[in-house]
C-alpha cells in the first residue's frame, strides 16, 4: 500500500492535480495582500505595464515564461481577477541573495558556539576542573531552552514578522559571544555556561527562520533549494565547530596558561564575527519583498491582528495526522543526530586514544557530507516535488548508515570511521531540510514558522532524551550500547515515517492548476470556524484528486 501512495504522489507531483485546496481571503479583493506586502497596489498589473523602482539591492527579477505559467492560474497570461479585473503578478528581487547569506552565516556561528565545546570535552574538563557530563550539559542547554520558548518565538514571528525575529538571533547570539571573552578564567565555569544559555535562547530564533526564508522570498521552482541552504549554514556551522576548537586549542595538559590564552583567542574571533554579522543584519534583512515570488504567498490572506488566532494555529497543526507523524519522526531523526553530535568525542576516544584531532576531523566529515546530502536533496525536490519518496528512502538510508556506523566503530580502522560516518551523515543531515519542507507541504496556509519551530521543538525533546540516555550507555557500558539504542529508534522512525499521507497543498497553488479549484471564499471569523475545514482565514476543501490512504 505503501508503494502505490509513493507512486500516487509521483504522478500528482507531475501532473499538478490540485489536493485539498480551497484557498479563501479575507474579502473579494486584494486589499489584505497589499498590506501584508507593505504595498496598497501589491498583487494588482499596473494598467500601463510598468512596475515601481526599487534600490540596487531589489532590482526585479522578470520570471521566464514557464515559471510564470506554474505560478499563475492558465499561465498567468493576463487573465482578470474575478472581483477586480485585474491580474496578479509576482516578482523575483535580487535581495532574497543577500537575505538568505546573510541568515546562513549568523546562524552558521550560532551552531559553531553550539558544539564547540562537546569536541573538546578532555580540554575543557581539565581547564575549568569539571566533570564531562557538565560539559555535556553546555550542548544539551541548546536543547533544553529551545523547547519552553518556541512558542513565544514563533507568534512573535508571526506577529511582528521576519526582521525583528532575525534582529533578536543575531543580536543575542553577539552578546552571548562576548560574554564568553569574560569567561576564561578557570573558577568562571558559571559565566561560560550563562554565555551558552543566551546562545542557546539565540537559536530559538534561529532554527525556524529557513522555511519562512524560503517561503517569502523565493520563486516555487527554488524554494526547496533555499530551504536546504539556509539549512546548509547552521550544518556548516556545526562542521566548522567540529574542525577548528582542537586545532585552535589543542590539549596541553601541562601549560594551564597556554590553553586559557587558546581559549580566548577562540572566543575572542567568535565575537568579533558574531558583530559584523549583527551589523549586515540590521542592514540587509526586511520582513519580504514589495512583491510575493509565488502564487502560494500572493492568495494567501492576511488576517488582521484581532482575527488571527495563535493557539488556533497550533490546534490545526496538532489535528493534522500526518503532521504529528511527521513531528514524531522528525524529532527522532534530529534528535539522534544531536546525541551523536554532543557525544562524538567521547565515542573516539573510547576506542582511539589521543585522537582528538580526529575525533573532530570525523565530526567535520560527517557533517560535510550532510552538507551535500541537504543541497541535493533540496534540487531534486525542486525538479521532482517527489516529497514523501524522497523523505522515506533517505530515512531509511540514514538507519543503515548508523548501523554499519554503529558495527564497524570499534574495529581498529580510523579511516573507516571517516567513511562510515561520511555515509551516516549524507543521509542523516541531509533529512533536516527535507523534514522543514514536506511539513510547509502538508501544512499549508498554515505558518512556516509555526510548523518549523514544532518540527524543531520535538527534535530538541528527543535530542535531550536521546544524549542522556546514550551518554549514560556509553559512559556504563560502551558506546555500541548507546549506538544500538539510536538504531532502534530512527528504525521506529523510518515506519512511521512510511505511515504519513502525503497532500502537497503549496504545490498545488503554485501550480495554479485550475481556477475551478483555486476560490476565493471569504471567512469572516476563522477563529469560530471548524479546524478540521478551515484555518486562519483560509478555508480548505477536498479537490477532485485525493490521496491513496495507507
Amino acid at each position: 500500500m505503501v508503494a502505490g501512495e509513493l507512486v500516487q504522489e509521483h504522478l500528482r507531483a507531475d501532473i499538478g492535480a490540485p489536493d485539498d485546496i480551497t484557498v479563501g481571503r479575507k474579502g473579494p479583493q486584494l486589499d489584505g495582500a497589499a498590506e501584508r506586502y507593505g504595498k496598497p497596489s501589491y498583487g494588482v498589473a499596473p494598467a500601463g505595464g510598468v512596475g515601481e523602482t526599487d534600490s540596487d539591492l531589489e532590482q526585479e527579477k522578470e520570471l521566464p515564461p514557464d515559471e510564470r505559467e506554474a505560478m499563475l492560474p492558465n499561465g498567468g497570461g493576463g487573465e482578470a481577477d474575478e472581483e477586480g479585473g485585474k491580474a496578479l503578478e509576482t516578482r523575483l528581487y535580487w535581495r532574497r541573495f543577500a537575505v538568505l547569506t546573510v541568515f546562513s552565516l549568523y546562524s552558521l556561528v550560532n551552531a559553531f558556539q553550539w558544539i564547540q565545546y562537546s569536541i573538546i570535552t578532555n580540554v575543557f574538563t581539565q581547564y575549568y576542573e569539571v566533570t564531562s557530563d557538565k560539559v555535556d550539559w553546555l550542548s544539551i542547554v541548546y536543547m533544553v531552552v529551545y523547547v519552553p520558548l518556541i512558542f513565544p518565538a514563533t507568534w512573535l514571528l508571526d506577529r511582528k514578522g521576519l526582521r525583528l525575529t532575525a534582529l533578536l538571533g543575531s543580536g543575542l547570539n553577539c552578546i552571548g559571544a562576548w560574554l564568553k571573552c569574560a569567561s576564561v578564567g578557570r573558577e568562571l565555569f558559571g559565566v561560560t555556561f550563562t554565555a551558552q544559555v543566551i546562545c542557546s535562547v539565540a537559536q530559538v530564533f534561529i532554527l525556524g527562520l529557513p522555511s519562512r526564508i524560503a517561503s517569502v522570498w523565493f520563486g516555487p521552482r527554488e524554494v526547496s533549494t533555499a530551504c536546504a541552504t539556509a539549512v546548509l549554514g547552521n550544518q556548516l556551522g556545526t562542521a566548522i565547530g567540529f574542525l577548528l576548537p582542537p586545532v585552535l586549542v589543542p590539549n596541553t595538559p601541562n601549560d594551564v596558561q597556554l590553553t586559557g590564552r587558546n581559549i580566548s583567542i577562540m572566543f575572542y574571533g567568535t565575537a568579533a564575527v558574531s558583530t559584523g554579522l549583527f551589523i549586515l543584519t540590521v542592514i540587509v534583512i526586511k520582513d519580504r519583498p514589495p512583491r510575493p515570488p509565488s502564487q502560494a504567498q500572493a492568495v494567501l490572506p492576511d488576517s488582521p491582528p484581532e482575527d488571527y488566532s495563535y493557539k488556533q494555529s497550533i490546534l490545526n497543526l496538532m489535528k493534522n495526522k500526518a503532521f504529528v507523524l511527521l513531528l514524531i519522526s522528525y524529532g527522532i531523526m534530529t534528535g539522534s543526530f544531536y546525541s551523536v553530535s554532543t557525544l562524538l568525542n567521547q565515542m573516539i576516544l573510547a576506542y582511539y586514544e589521543n585522537q582528538e584531532l580526529n575525533a573532530g576531523r570525523i565530526g567535520l566529515t560527517l557533517v560535510v557530507a550532510g552538507m551535500v546530502g541537504s543541497i541535493l536533496c533540496g534540487v531534486w525536490l525542486d525538479y521532482t516535488k517527489m516529497y514523501k519518496m524522497t523523505t522515506l528512502i533517505v530515512y531509511s538510508l540514514s538507519f543503515l548508515g548508523m548501523a554499519v556506523f554503529t558495527l564497524t566503530l570499534d574495529l581498529s580502522s580510523i579511516y573507516l570511521v571517516f567513511f562510515t560516518a561520511g555515509a551516516l551523515g549524507f543521509f542523516m543531515t541531509g533529512y533536516l531540510p527535507l523534514g522543514f519542507e514536506f511539513g510547509v507541504e502538508i501544512t499549508y496556509p498554515e505558518s512556516e514558522g509555526t510548523s518549523s519551530g514544532l518540527l524543531n521543538a520535538f527534535a530538541q525533546i528527543f535530542g535531550i532524551i536521546f544524549t542522556l540516555i546514550q551518554g549514560k550507555l556509553t559512559t556504563v557500558y560502551k558506546p555500541l550500547a548507546g549506538n544500538l539504542f539510536l538504531c532502534a529508534w530512527i528504525f521506529l522512525g523510518t515506519l512511521l515515517t512510511a505511515l504519513i499521507k502525503s497532500e502537497l497543498k503549496r504545490h498545488n497553488v503554485n501550480l495554479g492548476a485550475d481556477s475551478n479549484h483555486l476560490q476565493a471564499l471569504p471567512v469572516e471569523h476563522p477563529v469560530d470556524c471548524p479546524s478540521k475545514e478551515k484555518t486562519n482565514g483560509v478555508e480548505l476543501k477536498p479537490s477532485i484528486s485525493r490521496e491513496t490512504s495507507v
